[in-house]
């Protein structure tokens, strides 16, 4: 199907942005849509179902311009996502977190899941743990572009300890970032399912997104930020200690982990559950305990899982 849509501004640029920059953004939730804008007019051609989507949308970018002396991406992003409002995120967990960059709704897939979103609007410190593949990470950085984006927070800094899993980084090539970068990974592929490409770039060029091992995180304090602690059980007491210590006004910190995969040289090292422990009972403090159950990967993913259990 093709329908022509007219814009009513005298300026394009009104609606489209400087450069189509907002056209662009609001294009991200149609990947299978093709739009063309041409003066101001909006070419579209795909299913009948996302044209009718695009020009309801579209129309509600329009009528917030009648009421704002700018447009911004923010104003796409909050016309998107403006189903998930805080409220139904404490009653039930289960509303769209964001939309990944081709459109789709990320939300959480599980009932542990929805429980880790639950707690991370009561609390501002959230512990999730558990095995592999139950999306611990995922959804923790999901929140937290999502709070960047409502603008709740500045910034999101995502850290893990330098530590191999059976691996030396002095053998990889290139230096100190280059040897981390391959580490961290998981981190970079999360984030690029939920913003795109240039603007991903252009978050970590600003410092507004920031991934980095833990040992950096030493001598800061971090104020309106979001911030992650991933493979957590790589940490010892003293390490969890000075990451937890960091915490500044406004900012909400998750730490993910498994206990069962400590890289350490001694298991007994890992200070993920004694942190858990010390800090029980502590208001503003929760803990989200996932299982074999919640495992949201491949259906051998748990069979491999419980498999190596019984080693």
């Amino acid at each position: 199907m093709k329908k022509t849509i007219t814009l009513e501004a005298k300026d394009p640029v009104e609606i489209f942005g400087a450069g189509n920059k907002i056209l662009e953004e609001f294009r991200t939730y149609f990947p299978g849509l093709k739009v063309a804008a041409r003066g101001n007019e909006i070419h579209l051609e795909g299913k009948d179902s996302d044209i009718r989507t695009f020009e309801g949308k579209l129309n509600e970018l329009v009528e917030r311009r009648r009421h704002k002396m700018n447009l911004t991406v923010f104003d796409v992003e909050e016309i998107f996502d403006g189903e998930r409002s805080p409220d139904r995120f404490r009653q039930t967990g289960d509303a769209i977190i964001v939309h990944s960059t081709d459109g789709k709704p990320i939300k959480a897939r599980n009932k542990t899941q929805q429980e880790m979103v639950k707690s991370y609007f009561a609390n501002d410190l959230v512990f999730a743990v558990g095995p592999a593949g139950t999306g611990k990470t995922y959804v923790a950085i999901a929140l937290a572009v999502r709070a960047l984006k409502n603008r709740e927070i500045k910034r999101i800094i995502l850290t893990r300890p330098a530590v191999e899993a059976g691996e030396r980084l002095g053998f990889l090539p290139g230096d100190l970032k280059d040897k981390l970068d391959p580490y961290l990974q998981p981190l970079y592929d999360a984030l690029g399912d939920m913003i795109p490409p240039k603007r991903l770039q252009d978050f970590m060029a600003e410092g507004v997104i920031q991934i980095a091992p833990l040992a950096y995180m030493r001598g800061r304090t971090l104020d309106r930020a979001c911030v992650i602690l991933d493979e957590a059980q790589n940490t010892n007491l003293a390490q969890l200690k000075m990451f937890l210590t960091r915490m500044g006004t406004n900012a909400k910190f998750i730490v993910t982990g498994d206990a069962t995969q400590v890289d350490l040289p001694r298991r007994e090292d890992s200070g993920l559950l004694q942190g858990i422990n010390l800090l029980k009972g502590i208001k503003g403090v929760g803990t989200i305990f996932f299982t074999n159950e919640d495992i949201v990967r491949h259906p051998l993913v748990t069979k491999i899982v419980k498999a190596f259990e019984k080693i």
